[in-house]
């Protein structure tokens, strides 16, 4: 509880605020000694994607009574630079995927890593005040007083009268308290706490008015050095490393200013975090740290400048441009030091990065990140090739092995500062041996396909090898791999990864048209139902309807399975219109449009397929009512259909809007469709503009021309983004 003079205070404060703000939060906070920032920062929004998803009817199914809606966006609202080590964000909940939840109201710390997948939020940290008892140490607040813009965040933590501001550096975080009851001032660090199992913490005094410490968990270490703008009082530590321990920097009593708390981080050690936060944050106040952020933001998202579309589609446009730029994140401290997989610490002319999201950001995002900071994806690859040293292979992640994808579709848009035969070497790694990065690679050699377990009655989480998406995925890898074959002449293993990526068509059945799993014999599983989706038994996250139409690399061998454009056209159209059985639940398969998953990705490129029979006004209807539908939703504008996936969710949306989407990740192309906005310009590094001009008041897609010469095809080539010109899309 906290003294009546002190809620008044509180009260007093939050009226004030509650007046100067509508009931849908904005995308700033602002202060009168910092001016709302203008280009375009204004447009994006930390907090698109942090509401819930849990409508039925947009969903598909009702959710059980002790679910949260479905695994929707899963994002964090906090301060972040791009692709940064020290993600500063609110924690309304401990062991949920960020974090954070949009329809919360109690906070129970700040903390300095974040990512979405229900890991990190290392070193949380939460102001306090009055009379508290160690259980207590969360507090209300109000949504009014809630706000955040790229690199910065800002809440009234109501039970404390505590106005908690936040920004960062790439690898320190700026905390900002203005204390509105000056006796009895506190900072609570909640080292025993995480997304993840902490095994072990430490907090000591440094200084005057410095601690440092660490926070270990199974995964790894992360050590921190914090300055607090005046001396402390004392700092209380009653169960050091304890699991439900707590400490306590205590300040002396009476204080009017802010107190401002700095804190570097490192995965090496406590002197290099205390030299990050020297070096990157010094002296600096924390308007011009703030400033900083903002412009580095402003410098990013500014390489793609949009014109025209409506106030909603801008906003959905910036915001999921800067949501798909804060994974993977820097693991390098400021002297090249990191630790790598196996636990050494390492220097390196090059900064290290945690894996991409492979399985889910292969697809459209890792691109995106190297067409506009192509520095970042060459330390990206350069760190999975250290995994690789490491370990005998490239980095997966969690499913399929898209490290091939991504680098090779890297090395064709231009990416190539790296030792390319290296690299080529581990993805052969990859691709061949058993016990890596692709589990089953011996059977997939020898069969030409994964096996499925015959079990008499799957259900959702039945577990199996989930061979039929992997079998369509190690297909698509092996494509890519043929490509860096092909391109360092090594032309044996180009035509035998060539054949084996038609493997696709062991799985296709003809009798149903789907892909369907195969038993060790050869016979089909039985039974079969193409609308039950499984997490990982037949396929990974999907049913057989949502995978039946991935060959992104061989789109017309794959039409050919069906029996050419009409039975294809015609099994494309029953994808989006046999409605989806209420009955099959399953938390991250949600949003549809018939069969049709929005809210996962195994069937991102499937809207496209028309393109195929050529039919691109059917795709577009689709891609209209995916970005009209399944993006800014809910009553507050800010719910996706299913997770962010470490920003792939928001890639889709910034390609599909703007015309061009990859549709294979491992070529350099990309497919032309009409843009939401009449005009969009990417600017490229080296000082070149490629501009997408649509003309034109229809939604038909007509004629595509390249720099005035009508263009073969739908398909351009990633050559425009480096040398310049001008896309003329017109419409009917």
């Amino acid at each position: 509880m906290i003294k009546l003079k002190s809620y008044l205070i509180v009260l007093v404060v939050w009226c004030t605020c509650s007046c100067a703000r509508t009931s849908t939060p904005s995308s700033t906070y602002r202060t009168d000694s910092h001016p709302t920032p203008g280009g375009h920062l204004q447009y994006a929004n930390p907090f698109m994607g942090t509401a819930p998803f849990n409508d039925p009817k947009t969903i598909g199914y009702a959710p059980p009574k002790d679910w949260r809606g479905v695994w929707a966006g899963l994002v964090f609202p906090g301060s972040s630079l791009p692709n940064a080590m020290v993600q500063l964000s609110p924690i309304t909940e401990f062991h949920t995927g960020a974090g954070y939840d949009y329809e919360d109201s109690v906070i129970y710390a700040f903390a300095h890593t974040n990512k979405g997948h229900w890991n990190l939020c290392h070193l949380p940290v939460l102001p306090v005040s009055g009379a508290t008892t160690p259980a207590g140490y969360s507090s209300r607040f109000a949504k009014a007083t809630e706000k955040a813009s790229p690199g910065f965040y800002g809440v009234t933590l109501q039970d404390y009268g505590v106005q908690v501001e936040l920004t960062s550096t790439l690898r320190c975080g700026f905390h900002r308290y203005r204390y509105h009851q000056p006796d009895n001032r506190r900072i609570v660090f909640k080292l025993a706490q995480s997304n993840e199992r902490v095994t072990n913490w430490s907090i000591e005094k440094a200084g005057p008015a410095a601690v440092q410490g660490f926070q270990e968990t199974g995964r790894q270490t992360v050590y921190f050095y914090g300055v607090l703008s005046e001396n402390l009082q004392g700092l209380d530590v009653p169960s050091k490393g304890a699991q439900d321990g707590v400490a306590v920097v205590r300040l002396p009593a009476g204080g009017s200013k802010p107190v401002e708390l700095r804190i570097g981080i490192s995965f090496v050690s406590v002197q290099n975090a205390k030299q990050n936060l020297e070096q990157e944050i010094g002296s600096r106040s924390f308007e011009q740290v703030r400033q900083q952020a903002e412009q580095t933001w402003e410098s990013l998202l500014a390489k793609v400048n949009v014109k025209g579309g409506t106030a909603k589609q801008k906003q959905l446009f910036y915001s999921c441009l800067y949501r798909s730029f804060l994974w993977p994140a820097l693991r390098s401290d400021l002297n090249g030091e990191y630790r790598d997989v196996q636990g050494n610490v390492v220097k390196a002319d090059f900064n290290y990065y945690t894996e991409p999201s492979l399985w889910d950001t292969y697809r459209n995002k890792d691109l995106l990140i190297g067409m506009l900071t192509p520095q970042v994806t060459t330390d990206v690859i350069k760190s999975m090739q250290d995994v690789g040293h490491k370990t005998g292979f490239l980095p997966t992640f969690f499913h399929g092995d898209h490290a091939s994808a991504l680098i090779v579709g890297s090395y064709q848009r231009g990416i190539t500062n790296f030792d390319v035969q290296d690299v080529y070497r581990l993805m052969l790694r990859n691709a061949n041996l058993e016990g890596g990065a692709r589990p089953h690679i011996a059977e997939y050699i020898q069969k030409g396909y994964i096996s499925t377990t015959e079990v008499a009655n799957p259900e959702v989480e039945t577990k199996d090898k989930a061979g039929v998406s992997k079998t369509l995925e190690y297909a698509f890898d092996d494509y890519a791999v043929a490509q860096l074959a092909r391109i360092l002449k090594d032309t044996t293993t180009y035509r035998m990864m060539m054949a084996r990526s038609k493997n696709y068509k062991h799985l296709f059945d003809p009798a149903t048209k789907f892909m369907r799993g195969r038993l060790a014999d050869g016979s089909w599983v039985k039974p079969f139902d193409p609308q039950y989706p499984y997490y990982e038994y037949m396929y990974r996250e999907a049913n057989a309807w949502q995978v039946s139409f991935f060959a992104p690399h061989d789109m017309p061998g794959l039409i050919a399975l069906y029996g050419g454009a009409q039975p294809f056209e015609a099994k494309l159209d029953s994808l989006f219109t046999v409605p989806w059985n209420p009955s099959h639940i399953a938390r991250n398969v949600s949003g549809f449009i018939g069969q049709y998953c929005h809210g996962n990705q195994p069937d991102h490129e499937t809207p496209f397929s028309y393109y195929f029979i050529g039919k691109p006004e059917k795709s577009q209807r689709r891609l209209d009512e995916i970005m009209d539908k399944f993006y800014g939703m809910g009553k507050d504008g800010l719910g996706y259909s299913g997770m962010d996936d470490a920003g792939e969710m928001s890639a889709w949306y910034v390609f599909s809007s703007t015309g061009l989407y990859p549709y294979s990740a491992a070529d350099a192309k990309y497919l032309v469709s009409v843009p939401l906005f009449d005009e969009v310009s990417w600017k490229a590094d080296n000082g070149t503009t490629f501009t997408v001009k649509k003309t034109g008041n229809g939604r038909s897609l007509s004629t595509i021309k390249v720099n005035g010469h009508t263009n073969q095809g739908y398909f351009v080539d990633h050559t425009l983004f480096r040398t310049g010109g001008r896309l003329e899309v017109s419409t009917k």
